[in-house]
């Protein structure tokens, strides 16, 4: 028998679930605002005149400005809750995208990538924390669902972007109408954010402190996880930036073909993230990690093996679904390690997004023309692998949540 303030056990709180769905509509609008980005890049070096030599400049500072945001996210969160954070970081994003498309000269697109960079880290950094947090109160896997969103956002802002391209319309008309719809939407959103605070930083309160003693203690046990993160990302970044190349110049499929791998591979991580989450219930997170990093590195044996364009093309689905899985539930496993600092967790392990992102294009390029582009392919391959060894991280500790992927709520919680 239950009271009647009380939630019956195995349900989820009201609060909990419109939390979770404006929290996944925040990570489906940072999707489609980073895809109208990056898949518009030969657009944006038309319109600021950014010589081949320079472009690279512009694309490293995105992702360093914006590991700088997630480090900065993990300082404000000590006084302020991630909710406020994504509550203005995401707006932010939205506005400084639209300032990428209206400028004409260099210092107006340096400014804007700034801004963007700046608050997508803060953005990438608040959405998972809260994630982390809402999982922990839901006592199952959500978090695949989420990076789901993202996924379908993407798929959603690169066709948009193709469009645009295809009616040739400035990057200014083609991003306006977007961010007026998402804008508004996104800050309508926000008003049920909804967090789910562990034990510990509920008697704590406000910005809980470190659980497990020394600073360089935690971040010893949070390496391996920043590893994987690392890893995941340098496979991510290898399939984006140089998918249509390998197609197009090592295995000789047509230019248009080439543009299928990126789109298979969204498509392909869309559907892994969607179910991924009743994989992580039935088999638990480890088995779930060991089997996307098997299946990825498979998807670089055969892309590095292929005879021709189609078998390339099965690699690159092996890949989406491998990789798909790896990310969401390295944040899931760091809220867990520190139950009682997920937040500050959650931020630093984000750092490890833009490093691998970072390394990922220049490795696999300077492999390529040393080497071959066949040999650099097993690269990330033996990387992802590395996971394998890591995977125990991601085993839920019986003290706890999630010992056995799933707990009974008792209470309302948030």
């Amino acid at each position: 028998m239950t009271d009647a303030g009380m939630t019956r056990p195995g349900a989820v709180a009201p609060g909990l679930r419109r939390g979770r769905v404006s929290l996944a509509l925040s990570f489906g609008v940072q999707g489609v605002a980073f895809a109208l980005l990056v898949t518009r890049i030969p657009a944006l070096q038309d319109q600021y005149g950014i010589s081949d030599g320079l472009l690279p400049v512009f694309l490293a500072a995105v992702p360093i400005l914006a590991g700088a945001g997630s480090v900065l996210t993990e300082k404000v969160v000590a006084r302020v809750r991630p909710g406020v954070v994504l509550r203005w970081a995401q707006p932010l994003v939205l506005l400084s995208l639209l300032g990428v498309g209206a400028g004409r000269q260099l210092w107006h697109i340096a400014v804007a990538l700034g801004v963007f960079g700046l608050a997508v880290g803060a953005l990438d950094a608040s959405m998972n924390m809260m994630g982390v947090s809402l999982q922990r109160a839901y006592g199952r896997s959500i978090m695949l669902g989420f990076h789901a969103a993202y996924s379908l956002g993407g798929i959603a802002g690169a066709s948009l972007a193709w469009v645009g391209a295809r009616w040739d319309l400035s990057l200014f008309v083609s991003y306006l109408p977007v961010v007026g719809l998402l804008l508004p939407a996104a800050l309508v959103g926000s008003r049920w954010y909804t967090e789910g605070r562990s034990p510990e930083e509920a008697v704590g309160g406000g910005a809980p402190k470190a659980a497990g003693g020394s600073l360089s203690f935690e971040l010893l046990l949070l390496l391996p996880l920043c590893l994987v993160m690392c890893f995941a990302y340098i496979g991510d970044s290898t399939v984006s930036n140089w998918s249509a190349k390998y197609l197009q110049d090592v295995l000789g499929s047509s230019e248009q073909m080439s543009t299928l791998p990126y789109n298979v591979y969204m498509v392909t991580t869309l559907l892994g993230r969607a179910v991924g989450d009743l994989g992580v219930r039935r088999f638990g997170a480890v088995a779930v990690v060991r089997g996307g990093s098997l299946l990825a590195a498979g998807g670089f044996a055969v892309v590095a093996g292929a005879p021709g364009a189609w078998v390339g093309m099965l690699g690159f689905t092996m890949l989406g679904l491998g990789l798909c899985v790896i990310v969401p539930q390295t944040f899931a496993a760091a809220g867990r390690l520190f139950p009682g600092n997920s937040d500050a967790a959650v931020a630093r392990l984000n750092i490890f997004n833009y490093v691998g992102f970072l390394v990922g294009s220049p490795l696999v390029g300077v492999l390529g023309d040393a080497w071959s582009y066949r040999g650099a392919m097993l690269v990330p391959m033996v990387l992802v692998l590395a996971t394998l060894v890591y995977a125990r991280s991601f085993a839920p500790s019986p003290a706890r949540y999630g010992g056995g992927h799933e707990r009974p709520h008792t209470a309302d919680v948030g």
